[in-house]
Parts: structure tokens; C-alpha cells; sequence
């Protein structure tokens, strides 16, 4: 069975975050993105410019508060998993996906609030080899939903 996934980005200052995520999602197949918060959505110049009419075809919903639809999610099977660097958080080489698997990433600096950390049932991560302790969400988001798909 093909692998489900979806998208959760909480307020994503950044327009042109919210076109990659779009590209990605078609590049990595996913079924939907919920944009909450105050992240931005189509229709914008700077969201067309990165996700190149992503936009267009990939299934979005806009959403103020994130917590209905991630509680409605888990009671219909699907993994609510964070993307954030905490104490717990799985290396995303090491995280065995299910097959249902809503990916939530955060505010650029501020990144994934507790309120919606609570509600996860894993929270994963991308180690740095660097100096700088993250990488730009987008690209962040990329990584980790190519690692969720790939996963056996």
C-alpha cells in the first residue's frame, strides 16, 4: 500500500516557504497541505514563483488553528509527526513511518509550539554536521517528507 501523507505548516512567515512546500508535496506526493496561522496562501506572486503552479493541483486547505484537524487526523489513524529539535526527536534516518502520516513543520525560528507538540505521536529531526543547529524549514520539510516516503 502506498504510503499517505499530508502536510501541516503553522505560521510559515515566508511566502516563498509556502511554494516549496507546495512543489515538494507534488514532488513527494502528498494529498493535501493545511496552511495554519497566518501562513500564507495562494493566490501570491511569491508563492508561484517557488512552487512553479504546485499550487495549482496540489490539495490545500486553510486553517486558523491547527489543533481540530490534527485531533480529527489521529482519530482517523494518521501519525501526527513533528519536525523539530527537541530532547525526544527521532533521527528522520532512524524513524519508521506508519502509512498514514500528517508531517507538521513550524514557525522559521520559533519553530513547532508545545500546544501542537503535545498532540504528536513522534517528533523527528535532521541532524546537523555544521554550525548553524537547523536549516531553512522548507528545505527541512523536503527532506524529511522524501525521507517518509522512501521509508520501507
Amino acid at each position: 500500500m502506498k504510503r499517505k501523507i499530508r502536510l501541516l505548516a503553522f505560521n510559515v512567515r515566508s511566502l516563498w516557504n509556502v511554494g516549496s512546500f507546495f512543489r515538494t508535496a507534488d514532488a513527494c506526493g502528498v494529498e493535501r497541505i493545511y496552511l495554519c496561522g497566518y501562513t500564507g496562501t495562494p493566490p501570491r506572486k511569491e508563492i508561484t514563483k517557488t512552487a512553479i503552479g504546485a499550487e495549482d493541483f496540489v490539495k490545500w486547505e486553510q486553517l486558523v488553528d491547527p489543533l481540530p484537524v490534527l485531533e480529527k487526523l489521529k482519530k482517523q489513524g494518521w501519525s501526527i509527526v513533528a519536525l523539530e529539535i527537541t530532547k525526544n526527536a527521532v533521527d528522520i534516518v532512524d524513524y519508521v513511518p506508519s502509512n498514514k502520516v500528517c508531517l507538521v513543520v513550524g514557525h522559521e525560528l520559533e519553530g513547532v509550539p508545545e500546544k501542537i507538540l503535545d498532540l504528536c505521536d513522534s517528533v523527528v529531526m535532521i541532524p546537523m554536521l555544521g554550525k548553524k543547529e537547523s536549516l531553512n524549514v522548507a528545505v527541512a520539510a523536503g527532506i524529511a517528507l522524501h525521507g517518509i516516503r522512501s521509508s520501507k
